[in-house]
């Protein structure tokens, strides 16, 4: 093993969203590394669900939008958070990415923002468009295209492309946001959803309307082409040029056979290089319907004088027909499934299990596991692999990859130390895994599980954007916001027992799948 080779930061990379901003899901941090127990006692009162109700307005407009407004006067500031229920598993393939490539569409303005002249550019899109289906055509001609004729089509399409600029003002819808205040101004997508975020001084609540309005009622798809290729060089850099990125996709195609979680959110290369901004305006009016977008405000307002503001503009999006849901059920798995790449790099461990949907009556037990056994330096695998036998950098376990709102899977990770193989991190792994199904957890570790679900819930409704944050994913995921307070209820439930069968009934040969990391060098050299 080469001993200068960075160790990735799997924790972090396991997690749901496509390497945008790390966002929290309903765990509210689960995976934190630390937390002081304290701390349970700090804020009391934002446990207090009846206290919560009191301050929060659920309002929906007629076109279906749902909004959740938190009034929280501490600071002189409102956060937005904008999810929409759709991300890779809604798509299907030919357009895998689009979730995506969407979420940086939405960034480049409307037919107000971002343009000089938006007539003049109008004409000069519909000419891109033309261009680059002509360009297309040649390219998948049947028997392979014309070599001199496809040079020249793509020296057209470009010729427009370069021609729309003229009329393009960059990066104007973030500017706006910058000049008036604005901090924070990002997006994420996953397997699950795409999600929108920024916050602004209190008294630019409208404009905020304005903006997060237009940008869905009316996006202009400008430079969707040059932006396609900047996806493109973020699937180079960040999947085809990363041996975790790379371990972690060959994951998925093997983990499930049928259902869409087995898609790449940045997509596959073939699919980035193929579909047109004619597909991305098709899938924003498929899934960028109100009925399927939750937004919650959070901050230094009044929800009488903030649901006017609203209907104004948020009322103007039409009420479209709600999306299909996905169909594909991922079929029982049968046997073992294995994945090894041969690799330069830092050896890698991955073993996962299937399990049940968050919705499941059963998802806290799954919580618990992961926390019990990768929640700070107490937990099992730190205390065994890393600090006790020294055979691992990093160990842990993740329970919902790459996403929660399916059946998904449990993770559980390490990466070897030098001098030492995949197999020896697979053994102790598994000996910590066969602890949970053989002995009951002792009375201390379990009640270190609930005491961490209740300040993990705490620190999560310390900011407005973490409430904004939480609000909006619980409603949609279960339909109701206030899973958020129910999900530590839940956890405070599970009991020894229950870890024990869960364990015994998930963590099983033919319900599992293997991928690693091999390094040839650095095995040949340990042997």
């Amino acid at each position: 093993m080469r001993q200068n080779v960075s160790v990735p930061n799997l924790s972090g990379l396991i997690g749901p969203i496509v390497r945008e901003p790390v966002v929290r899901d309903r765990r509210l941090s689960m995976l934190a590394l630390a937390v002081f127990i304290g701390s349970c006692g700090l804020r009391a009162a934002a446990q207090d669900l009846a206290s919560f109700e009191k301050r929060l307005t659920d309002y929906r407009l007629p076109n279906g939008l749902t909004f959740l407004i938190y009034e929280r006067a501490e600071a002189p500031v409102v956060s937005f958070f904008t999810y929409v229920d759709v991300g890779a598993a809604q798509e299907v393939p030919g357009i895998t990415g689009l979730a995506h490539m969407f979420e940086h569409m939405a960034f480049k303005g409307t037919s107000r923002i971002g343009t000089a002249n938006y007539s003049k550019e109008k004409a000069v899109l519909d000419k891109i468009d033309r261009a680059y289906h002509a360009y297309d055509q040649e390219r998948h001609k049947t028997g392979g295209p014309d070599a001199e004729k496809l040079k020249a089509l793509e020296k057209a399409w470009k010729a427009a492309q370069e021609e729309a600029d003229q009329y393009i003002v960059k990066n104007e819808f973030g500017e706006i946001i910058d000049r008036e205040g604005g901090v924070g101004l990002n997006a994420g997508t996953s397997s699950d959803s795409t999600v929108y975020f920024y916050s602004l001084p209190a008294n630019k609540v409208e404009l905020w309307a304005y903006l997060e309005s237009e940008r869905f009622l009316d996006p202009v798809f400008r430079e969707f082409y040059k932006e396609r290729d900047v996806v493109m060089e973020e699937r180079r850099l960040r999947t085809d040029s990363q041996p975790i990125g790379r371990l972690l996709e060959q994951f998925s195609a093997v983990a499930f056979t049928a259902h869409p979680y087995k898609q790449p959110v940045v997509g596959y290369m073939s699919d980035l290089l193929s579909f047109s901004r004619e597909d991305a305006e098709q899938f924003h009016k498929t899934y960028y319907v109100p009925s399927n977008i939750v937004i919650a405000i959070v901050g230094d307002i009044k929800a009488k004088d903030t649901i006017p503001v609203l209907k104004r503009y948020f009322g103007r999006i039409a009420t479209g027909p709600p999306p299909a849901p996905v169909r594909t059920v991922e079929p029982t798995q049968i046997a073992e499934r294995e994945v090894r790449i041969p690799d330069k790099s830092q050896p890698i461990y991955i073993e996962g299990y299937h399990k049940p949907a968050a919705t499941d009556p059963e998802e806290a037990i799954y919580d618990a596991i992961s926390d019990l056994l990768s929640s700070g330096r107490t937990a099992r695998l730190y205390r065994s692999l890393v600090r006790d036998k020294k055979i691992a950098v990093q160990a842990g376990a993740f329970p919902g990859f790459p996403g929660t709102k399916y059946p998904n899977e449990m993770i559980f990770f390490a990466v070897p130390t030098p001098g030492h193989a995949n197999e020896e991190v697979q053994k102790a792994l598994r000996e910590e895994i066969d602890k949970l199904k053989q002995d009951l957890v002792a009375d201390d570790e379990l009640k270190m599980v609930k005491t961490r679900a209740k300040a993990n819930l705490i620190r999560g409704l310390a900011s407005n954007s973490g409430i904004a944050d939480a609000l909006a994913r619980n409603q949609t995921l279960y339909g109701d916001w206030r899973e958020s307070f129910r999900s530590v209820e839940k956890i405070d439930k599970v009991t020894k027992e229950d870890i024990r069968r869960i364990a015994k009934r998930t963590f099983i040969p033919t319900n599992r799948t293997v991928a690693m990391i091999v390094n040839e060098n650095a095995a040949a050299t340990s042997n």
